[in-house]
């Protein structure tokens, strides 16, 4: 179904604006088109059919499974949804904002919005036609052990306490405090469950919208750009230095799962090291500037800096282990 943006896309850049498919231009509109045009539609969707649920349905049981005994569970299970949904970065920020105005705790939320942008199924295949199995399960495996544990990291410190006050107060008002609140709620009608959905689309529309050209606008225009000469030379040798390198030289570019992938591929067989090819590609994917542009409309400075300190650490760490277990 997402195809069709990409179509959209397609049309608008190609045909309609006569760019050329090849040049840095036509790429850097397509992009714009395509990811625009998609998030905008995540965002309408999602928001607006969660809102609609918390108005019909009694969701708390849910919750309250994810969030008492069963929430390592519930890390995994928000990992895994984010492995298997084909959202980038950028895109799986509308269903972070759904999850959290349904009350999904904070921490598995995040599992799902870091692992999210790392794997999908077309990154998957891709990389097991061009790396082969051995180093496509090793990045699906970090993958999902940096969602899983950054997830129970952010809830151990409490990290709800940092969303901004729209996004916490819609939080809060998910989690009633008492069980009498949950029980005594009058049920809606359903023209009173679409009103408040409207409600609560609009609201979040508000604020994040100019956010999304901001951010989006920024992606495309540094889409396509990787230095992999440069990346070559000067981080191939496999010193000590050279991932966490790889991993800051990351943080200005983007670029999705299926987009990184043939980069990949060409530092790979370049002769780059395993783990620093993977910690650049991840920092790549998953700590650009432009999520963090959209990010900062549902969070504070503050949990920010210890998302983006949390994922820089992983794929350091990953990395020089990758490095470590290839060179022995």
């Amino acid at each position: 179904m997402l195809s069709i943006f990409t179509d959209l896309a397609d049309w608008m850049a190609y045909t309609l604006f006569g760019l050329l498919p090849g040049s840095k231009l036509g790429g850097a509109v397509h992009f714009f088109i395509e990811d625009t045009t998609k998030i905008f539609f995540l965002l309408v969707l999602m928001i607006y059919f969660i809102a609609l649920i918390r108005a019909s349905l009694n969701i708390e049981k849910v919750r309250d499974y994810l969030a008492g005994k069963n929430r390592f569970i519930g890390y995994f299970m928000g990992s895994i949804f984010g492995a298997i949904t084909p959202f980038c970065s950028c895109s799986s920020i509308p269903v972070f904002l759904g999850f959290t105005s349904g009350g999904i705790p904070v921490g598995i939320t995040m599992a799902f919005l870091l692992t999210s942008p790392l794997i999908n199924e077309v990154a998957v295949l891709l990389l097991l036609s061009l790396v082969g199995w051995e180093i496509t399960l090793a990045y699906v495996l970090v993958g999902l052990v940096i969602g899983i544990a950054g997830g129970m990291f952010l809830d151990l410190i409490h990290a709800e306490r940092l969303l901004q006050p729209f996004a916490l107060k819609a939080y809060q008002s998910a989690n009633p405090a008492t069980v009498s609140e949950r029980v005594n709620t009058p049920k809606l009608t359903a023209k009173e469950r679409h009103e408040f959905a409207k409600h609560e689309l609009l609201d979040i529309l508000s604020r994040v919208w100019k956010w999304v050209f901001i951010g989006v606008g920024l992606g495309a225009a540094l889409h396509g750009y990787v230095p992999v000469e440069w990346i070559e030379t000067n981080l191939g040798s496999g010193q000590w230095w050279s991932v966490p390198m790889a991993v800051l030289l990351g943080i200005p570019l983007y670029s999705n799962a299926t987009g990184v992938i043939p980069v990949m591929e060409s530092l790979i067989t370049k002769g780059l090291p395993i783990g620093t090819t993977l910690a650049f590609c991840m920092s790549t994917v998953a700590a650009s500037f432009p999520e963090f542009i959209l990010l900062k409309q549902v969070m504070t400075w503050k949990l920010l800096a210890i998302i983006l300190a949390l994922l820089l650490f992983s794929f350091t760490v990953m990395g020089w282990s990758l490095n470590a277990v290839s060179f022995s």
